[in-house]
Formats: structure tokens, C-alpha cells, sequence
């Protein structure tokens, strides 16, 4: 039987808190921090990449999850330029802070580990190959190895579609 008396909620509530528990084990016991930092890397994240793809990353979100990432979305600003890491740590930074301190490198590492261990591998690949090198980087190691994987076999099937019509 359902807490809420539908399921679905249930669901998202129960994921969300999940997302929320591996976050607080890399940032501390502060579940409001915790969704908070959530929210920025995701608004953040979400910002740096083309519409169809930031579209496609929002519906492998759970539903309560997808509510924050979409707040103040503006598909026709995107992708927004920021080319490195630093960048992207200091927006974040910036948005963190009326919160307790947070490191911003730790919460988008922290966020980036979520993601990548709840969303599917190939559409957490087609996300970090569209970042910049140094943005990449703060992605666990199987992603980026599958990110790797995903781009040569796109130049590869590039290459061979140019030699046929050639």
C-alpha cells in the first residue's frame, strides 16, 4: 500500500532520498545542503548542454529530481559558454553560497558520482563527451572511459559513412 496513496510519488520520494543520502556521504549529514547542491551542479550541468540533450538527461530523472532541474530552464540560452572546470566550480560556487560551506569541486564530483551511477551509461556518455576537457574530468573514470568509447566509434561510423558516399 502506498504512504501517499500513489505510488509514483512514493517512488520519486524514495529515489530522491537516495540521490540524497550518497550526496550527504560526500558532503556531510545536511540534507537541505544536500539538496541544494543537487540542484545547482544539475541547473549548472544542465545549462552547458545543447536543448536535445539536456532534454534527454531530464527524462531519465526521478520526477521530484526533474522538478529542480527544469526551475528557471531557458532552453534558448543554451548551451551556455564555460570552458573549464574552474568555471564551472566558481558558478557553482557562487550559487552555493547562502548554504553552510560547501567545496563546489566536492558537490559536482559529488553529483556527477549520482549520476552517473543512476542514470544509463550511454546517456551519462552522451552528456560528458558534450562538455569541455577539463569539465569532463570531474566525471568518474567509467564514464568518461565510456564517453571515450562513444566518440570514436561516432568518428569511426563518421569516417566510414564519408568513405561510402565518397
Amino acid at each position: 500500500m502506498s504512504a501517499n496513496g500513489i505510488d509514483v510519488f512514493d517512488k520519486t520520494l524514495q529515489t530522491t532520498n537516495i540521490w540524497l543520502d550518497e550526496i550527504m556521504e560526500d558532503i556531510g549529514p545536511d540534507r537541505k545542503t544536500a539538496w541544494r547542491v543537487l540542484a545547482v551542479v544539475l541547473q549548472k550541468l544542465r545549462n552547458r548542454l545543447p536543448v536535445g540533450l539536456a532534454a534527454n538527461l531530464g527524462a531519465q530523472l526521478p520526477i521530484l529530481i526533474r522538478g529542480i532541474y527544469y526551475d528557471q530552464f531557458r532552453p534558448e540560452q543554451l548551451p551556455a559558454e564555460c570552458d573549464t572546470m574552474e568555471d564551472f566550480c566558481a558558478e557553482v560556487g557562487e550559487w552555493l553560497r547562502d548554504n553552510r560551506p560547501v567545496n563546489p569541486e566536492q558537490a559536482v564530483h559529488s553529483v556527477f558520482g549520482v549520476l552517473s551511477r543512476h542514470i544509463s551509461e550511454g546517456e551519462i556518455g552522451n552528456v560528458v563527451q558534450a562538455l569541455p576537457e577539463s569539465i569532463r574530468s570531474a566525471w568518474p573514470k567509467d564514464a568518461r572511459a565510456h564517453a571515450k568509447e562513444q566518440m570514436q566509434r561516432s568518428a569511426e561510423a563518421q569516417r566510414q559513412f564519408a568513405e561510402e558516399t565518397a
